[in-house]
């Protein structure tokens, strides 16, 4: 893998900072896939912009104090795109750059799916879909409880969105009044194999999420100014829950790759891996 030029914590997270970031996190996760020949690029690329948003301007977190009592809670409900998680850790001094190489290898801290046991600044174990958000009313209702001040953000894919379990956090999220919380709805439009609307129809997405009892903001997931200005918003209204429909590209950023259900999984080859941090590296200049 190539070296990882990370952004100094004395910089301001300016939207150049982040978009920067962003790219640098498609690079390496996209590198992590193709060495360990395992990964799911597509989707690591549409939620490369909102990660980089939240973890070099928004999350309150100290990365020397990964367990610290009062940080902010981010939990990546849709685990199998750990790539992208690890090259943001990266980013932010949470892991040290060169264990991006070992991902997924034999005994490596970086498995498949974030371990929180393992990794510090993960929140909880995710992989099997469904998991995260009522993980996240679980944080989010304790800091109600204990009066604290601390936030919990919780991305979700969109085809997760098809697992009941999301449903009943969402119910519970508005009964108990948690505007602490946020999902975030990787919205790229496509699951494995396929269009979600022609796997099991999410739409209209926005109106479910009114029904719930949430209130709702609708986003481009790849405009770094948009996105900032939604999450400083947050609450929306107090005594509801938010959530951002991040309206995103499944492999944003590489031509090939953008728009293409087999990105969810696909390793590339030694030629597509060049083109694509070719055309990383000309969109960046």
């Amino acid at each position: 893998m190539q070296s990882i030029d990370l952004l100094s914590p004395a910089l301001p997270a300016s939207i150049g900072n982040i978009q920067a970031a962003a790219t640098r996190i498609r690079r390496h996760s996209l590198q992590m896939t193709h060495a360990a020949g395992l990964g799911h690029p597509g989707g690591d690329f549409s939620a490369a912009d909102i990660l980089a948003t939240l973890y070099l301007s928004i999350l309150r977190i100290d990365p020397a104090a990964p367990n610290w009592p009062d940080r902010d809670r981010f939990i990546l409900s849709k685990g199998h795109c750990s790539g992208a998680l690890y090259a943001t850790f990266a980013e932010v001094g949470l892991l040290p750059p060169e264990a991006l190489a070992t991902y997924m290898k034999p005994l490596s801290m970086l498995n498949g799916h974030p371990d929180r046991n393992k990794v510090p600044g993960v929140e909880a174990n995710t992989g099997p879909l469904g998991h995260g958000l009522p993980i996240g009313v679980g944080c989010a209702k304790a800091a109600k409880i204990l009066g604290r001040d601390w936030r919990t953000f919780v991305l979700t894919g969109d085809g997760e969105l098809q697992e009941g379990s999301n449903w009943e956090a969402a119910m519970a999220g508005a009964q108990f009044g948690l505007d602490n919380l946020t999902v975030i709805v990787d919205r790229n439009g496509l699951q494995q194999g396929a269009r979600t609307e022609a796997t099991v129809a999410l739409e209209p997405l926005a109106d479910r999420w009114k029904a719930f009892g949430w209130n709702v903001r609708e986003v481009n997931g790849h405009d770094i100014g948009a996105l900032l200005d939604v999450f400083q918003s947050i609450p929306f209204a107090k005594g509801m829950p938010n959530c951002v429909i991040a309206n995103t590209i499944k492999g944003r950023g590489v031509s090939f790759m953008e728009n293409r259900a087999e990105w969810h999984h696909h390793v590339p080859t030694d030629a597509e891996l060049q083109a694509a941090l070719a055309e990383l590296t000309e969109a960046a200049q």
